[in-house]
């Protein structure tokens, strides 16, 4: 069983180092928020952008990183250090 568990991890890492993610500055900043327990109204506030800009940025990161929701992206963007703690600046 060790082994099968191994090779998956493997198999796995393999498929994270292969596709390099590049998120925009716009699509961390909103996946940040989102960390903090922002709604997409509350980013949008925040960010001075609307509800549904922030949305079409977080939907775009949620492609690029193919995750199925607003938190996993998060957690996936964590595990590839594209969040980083600076990222809630304001631009």
């Amino acid at each position: 069983m060790p082994f099968l568990f191994s090779q998956a991890q493997e198999k796995l890492m393999a498929d994270v180092e292969e596709k390099v993610v590049v998120l925009s500055e716009r699509e961390v900043q909103c996946l940040r928020w989102v960390e903090e327990g922002k709604s997409s109204w509350s980013i949008g506030v925040i960010l001075k952008v609307s509800e549904n800009t922030v949305n079409f940025h977080i939907k775009n990161a949620m492609r690029k990183l193919e995750t199925g929701t607003r938190t996993q992206a998060v957690v996936k963007a964590r595990r590839l250090c594209l969040i980083k703690d600076a990222d809630l600046r304001l631009r």
